[in-house]
Formats: structure tokens, C-alpha cells, sequence
């Protein structure tokens, strides 16, 4: 059986049959590789050309694979894709550089999926057949980087994202271009997630750092992730539905004068904080929004973390699932940060105490009122279907 690609898909096996359009286009016919769990495309190196990657092929990534400056990524809705385990300098993520665009435009119906190799699941599939929704560090993940503003130490106009060796050039972000444009991402689901590359250095599940407010993104999903869910990094990016299950650090993270809208999220057992979220590194401290969230904070460290010079405003948030094991953190600077219409669960210890248990984790915090019934949070219907946690009742 053989397939089309673009010529700068670059994979095992010979080339045959080249051919020239009148609109100069180059393909390659080349045999696909049968991988071990069926048919599948070893992606071995960057993508320097326009490139699309179809639903009926699992893609799977041998290393840190960069869509190029100029190139444009295409995913079609249902593809799977696979990275391979490696740490360090080999830990395997795919990055859309500055300069390159993503066209990731999966379907509630047929989504798009980043996993691991460990990970059995086949085109078709949406759950997992075999791995577990705590099984997280088995590759890297989902890295965004575009080319706006940016605040950060000596105010640098880009700088390097964490995650990737400082000695790639396609991992620079930041700009002065707030309405960058670096593609499309709806319905992607990024699972098992966030090898490390150093000590206290592993890749987030989604990284956007300088990306602009052309960018479009929505319905996203990060399962299992050994760091972060979701990182900003500066940027102008505004998303909507986004779903963080079962990682490791922080569900939602934001650093150097982020400035988008996060709208519509719901947060199910973060290893640490619910939100954590700092201010610009350089002179410039923005402001951004975040709204209209549900979080289960099961055994989390915290729920907001704020430093003095975070300039947030939340909004629309209700809190529940809280334990004994919940952390009390909620640092947070109220003189440059407002936060409204917050909801906490007023649930009771198991022996019918009158203490409740929402008082360890949000004692003194002016800001919330306990409910029995929420009136704010999450659309959560949003995630039905297509995510992971939807399929497994985790909400």
C-alpha cells in the first residue's frame, strides 16, 4: 500500500514516482512503514514545507520535530499522533516555531490526538485501550511559539521557551506582533505528556509562548501530563474549553505579561495549583482574563497562586471536591488582581462535623462565597464526547 506526501515529509523507505504540477507542487510517492500496532509514518525530521498529515496513518514522532518558519502543518480531523520515549536533549515534542502554522482542525466527532507509542489506540479510536489517565512523562507534548509581546527580565524582545535546549533556534518566541497568526487548534486532546530535559524542567501539555491573537484555539484537552496542563508564556492567544485532567504541577499556567481570555475550562485533580498565575517578568505587567471555570480540586496543592505583580482579573469560577488532602495555598495580591463571582462547595467533613472542609483551603479569602448548589463555572457539555475524561466519567 502506498500514500502521497509533501517531499519534505521525510520517512523510512524509497522514493519513487516524482511529479510536477503545473502549480509546481513536488509530491513523492513513498511506501508507508508498517509500524508495530498497524499502519504508521515515522516523522524523523523537521517540517520545512507545507505538509498534512491524514487521519487513516498514526504519525509517529522520533524525536523533537519543528514545523519550520514559513511552513504550514495540516492535521487532519482524527489523526493520531505518537511520540516515541526520550529525556534530555531527545525528548520528543512537536513544535510550531515562529514564523510556522498549524492547521489542527479536529471534530467532536473525530478529534485529534497526541499520545504516546505506549498508547495502543488506532485511527478510529478516541479512548485509550490500554493506558491509564495517571500515566504521565511518556513523551514531551504540544509547543506554540509565535511572535508577541513578551515581558521578561532585561525586557528582551523573545528569548527561549522551557522545555527546549537553548540551543535550538526553533524553540525562540516573542515579537511585537500581539495579532499574530499561527494557525488553527480545535478539538486536540494531548495525552501522557511532559518528559523531562533537566531537573525541574519538563514540557508542559500545551506551551504557548508569544502567540498571537490570530491564532485560533478551542476545545482542548491535556490528560496525564507530568508538568503543566496548559502554559502561556506572554502572548495575545485566547482560548475557549479547555479540559486539564490528572497532571502533574499546574492545571493552568500563566508567566510574562499574558494578555488573552481563557474562557470556559473545567480542571479535574491538578498535582498543584488550580491557577497558577505571575506577572510580567520585565517593566511591562498586563493584564488578562480568565472566566467561567469548574475545578475539582481533589488532593491539588492550592487553588490560585498570584504574585504582587500579577494583573488578572477571574471571574465565573466554582470550586468543589475538595479533601483533607487539598492544599490551603490561595496567595494571592488583591490590589493589582480582582477576583469575582468565585463559588467554593461548602462540603462537610465525613463525620457530620459542623467544621467544613472548604475552611483549611480558602480561610480569610474575602473573595468567595460557599454554596450548595453552583450558580457560576463551566459549560460543561463543551467536552462531551471527544475528550478522554468525558469517556471516563471523570465529570
Amino acid at each position: 500500500m502506498k500514500k502521497l506526501f509533501a517531499i519534505a515529509m521525510l520517512i523510512t523507505g524509497g522514493l519513487m514516482m516524482v511529479s510536477c504540477g503545473e502549480d509546481d507542487t513536488t509530491t513523492i510517492e513513498v511506501p508507508v512503514n508498517e509500524l508495530e500496532g498497524g499502519l504508521g509514518v515515522l516523522v524523523e525530521n523537521n517540517i520545512t514545507a507545507n505538509t498534512t498529515w491524514s487521519a487513516d496513518s498514526v504519525y509517529v514522532l522520533t524525536g523533537r520535530i519543528a514545523v519550520e518558519a514559513g511552513s504550514t502543518l495540516t492535521i487532519e480531523a482524527g489523526t493520531i499522533i505518537k511520540g516515541q520515549a526520550g529525556t534530555g536533549a531527545n525528548a520528543t515534542a512537536l513544535i510550531i516555531a515562529r514564523g510556522a502554522t498549524i492547521n489542527a482542525q479536529g471534530t467532536s466527532s473525530a478529534p485529534i490526538i497526541m499520545t504516546s507509542v505506549a498508547d495502543e489506540i488506532e485511527p478510529g479510536q478516541i479512548d485509550s485501550p490500554n493506558l491509564s489517565d495517571d500515566v504521565d512523562g511518556l513523551w514531551g507534548g504540544l509547543i506554540v511559539l509565535g511572535n508577541a509581546t513578551i515581558s521578561v527580565s532585561g525586557d528582551a524582545e523573545s528569548t527561549n521557551i522551557e522545555g527546549i535546549p537553548a540551543t535550538d533556534a526553533n524553540g525562540l518566541y516573542g515579537g511585537t506582533a500581539n495579532n499574530d497568526n499561527s494557525g488553527v487548534i480545535t478539538y486536540v486532546s494531548v495525552r501522557h505528556g511532559g518528559s523531562n530535559i533537566g531537573e525541574g524542567n519538563e514540557i508542559n501539555g500545551i506551551t504557548f509562548g508569544g502567540v498571537g491573537s490570530g491564532t485560533t484555539v478551542n476545545h482542548i484537552e491535556v490528560v496525564a501530563n507530568q508538568d503543566d496542563g496548559v502554559e502561556f508564556f506572554g502572548g495575545a492567544v485566547n482560548v475557549n474549553h479547555v479540559l486539564v485532567w490528572n497532571n502533574g504541577d499546574d492545571a493552568i499556567d500563566t508567566d510574562q505579561g499574558y494578555v488573552g481570555t481563557i474562557n470556559n475550562g473545567l480542571i479535574i485533580n491538578p498535582g498543584d495549583k488550580a491557577f497558577e498565575l505571575d506577572g510580567g517578568e520585565g517593566t511591562e505587567e498586563p493584564a488578562h482574563t480568565i472566566t467561567n471555570f469548574s475545578v475539582m480540586l481533589g488532593g491539588a496543592g492550592g487553588s490560585i497562586d498570584t504574585d504582587s505583580d500579577t494583573n488578572v482579573d477571574i471571574t465565573g469560577v466554582y470550586f468543589y471536591g475538595m479533601n483533607e488532602d487539598t492544599g490551603s495555598s490561595y496567595d494571592f495580591d488583591a490590589t493589582t488582581s480582582t477576583f469575582t463571582s468565585i463559588e467554593v462547595a461548602d462540603t462537610w467533613d465525613d463525620d457530620g462535623s459542623a467544621r467544613s472542609v472548604t475552611a483549611g483551603q480558602f480561610a480569610d479569602a474575602a473573595f468567595e462565597t460557599l454554596v450548595s448548589n453552583p450558580t457560576v463555572g463551566a459549560n460543561t457539555s463543551e467536552f462531551n464526547s471527544w475528550t478522554m475524561a468525558s469517556l471516563r466519567s471523570a465529570f
